[in-house]
């Protein structure tokens, strides 16, 4: 996944796009990059193909549900029977060519499309929240649910949403007759041209407010304290999130309520360093403990748990402890917990043990062996001098 541009990014859309500003997003660049258009531009087929993914994930509900939570993490193992992208896809230029043919594109060019008659009258949407949420190695090991106090703009309870005192107080729009828009016919040599716009005076609402609600000041739209749980699940790390779909902002009027994206992070453990699903532990041991070996207890994260030690185990050397790690965010497999040995040296001695390591410094055993070639020596022989 490394190097993988985020979709909403390639597409040029928010996060909380609708799925008709995710379509007409993806025609304007695939109509700009399609190889018909740039032939023999390998960069502009990278470019086509990298639209016609992100548009396979984020035009997809449910691959776009496991997007938003995962990122592109949601593509891993397990995801799926593929191996591109969230949910297990493959992708390539015919995939994205396909998809040019058949998702609308020309149905919506040439009056095929969805929708039919009706108003362009649109509401604006509320805007995202973001929060972060600290979690303990301990938390994103087992997933946890967590309780997130805001201050965020809800509906009325007064007017429902509307912005009106009453029913009878919201009208349509006279300068766009509910179109939410206005068009602009001008005549030249060249031809006639027609620019549209959203409308000054509602907005794009295609309705105005009379006599506005009095406790939200016509916005349909008050500012509360909710309490909201995040249901956390393991395997989560560092930079993932999760997005709850509305539980952002409400829109004014009435408008689409935008998202609550909750961003992961990892508070600093005691013990433990996490390297993705694996975590490491730093264990110090003495010279008796290395040279005879023990029986040493360690924490893990579910615990403690005994380790044995073997006789002459050596500073540096890495212990495997399996399963005992982080599960993967997919939920297929655990990592393990390595733990790395290191010698205790200390700074005082007493008499009795100097005289005791002066005694073990005479002995055969404890007199180190050089009878390897040096560094040196080998690269001089390997370059004949």
């Amino acid at each position: 996944m490394a190097g993988k541009r985020d979709y909403y990014e390639v597409l040029g859309v928010d996060r909380g796009a609708s799925a008709e500003e995710i379509k007409k997003a993806y025609r304007k660049l695939a109509m700009q990059y399609h190889p018909d258009k740039n032939k023999g531009d390998a960069g502009a087929e990278e470019k086509f193909k990298e639209i016609g993914e992100a548009y396979a994930v984020l035009n997809n509900a449910e691959k776009r549900a496991r997007y938003d939570r995962f990122g592109h993490a949601a593509a891993g193992p397990g995801a799926g029977a593929g191996h591109g992208g969230p949910g297990g896809f493959e992708f390539d230029l015919s995939d994205a060519l396909r998809q040019f043919m058949e998702g609308g594109m020309f149905g919506d060019m040439f009056g095929g499309g969805r929708g039919g008659g009706g108003g362009r009258s649109t509401k604006m949407r509320g805007s995202d929240i973001k929060v972060k949420i600290p979690l303990t190695l301990e938390e994103i090991s087992t997933g946890t649910k967590k309780t997130i106090r805001l201050k965020r703009y809800r509906k009325c309870s007064v007017c429902g949403g509307s912005g009106a005192a009453d029913s009878k107080s919201v009208q349509t729009c006279p300068t766009c007759r509910g179109q939410g828009q206005v068009r602009q016919v001008s005549r030249t040599i060249l031809g006639q041209f027609v620019n549209v716009q959203t409308c000054p005076q509602c907005k794009g609402e295609g309705t105005i407010v009379a006599s506005p609600c009095t406790t939200c000041n016509g916005e349909g739209r008050e500012k509360r304290e909710d309490t909201i749980s995040v249901d956390i699940p393991q395997g989560v790390a560092e930079g993932h999130y999760l997005t709850l779909r509305g539980e952002g902002n409400a829109g004014p009027r009435n408008g689409p309520t935008g998202d609550l994206i909750a961003l992961i992070e990892e508070k600093e453990h005691e013990y433990f360093v996490r390297e993705r699903d694996d975590i490491y532990y730093t264990l110090t041991l003495s010279i008796p403990q290395l040279l005879l070996g023990d029986d040493v207890e360690v924490p893990t994260l579910t615990g403690r748990a005994r380790l044995k030690i073997e006789p002459g185990t050596e500073p540096g050397k890495v212990l495997r402890m399996r399963n005992k790690g982080l599960p993967a965010v997919n939920g297929y497999g655990r990592g393990d917990e390595l733990i790395e040995i290191k010698l205790y040296v200390p700074s005082k001695l007493s008499s009795e043990d100097r005289a005791a390591i002066e005694k073990l410094r005479d002995s055969e055993n404890f007199k180190v062996k050089t009878n390897e070639k040096g560094f040196f020596e080998r690269v001089r022989e390997a370059f004949g001098s």
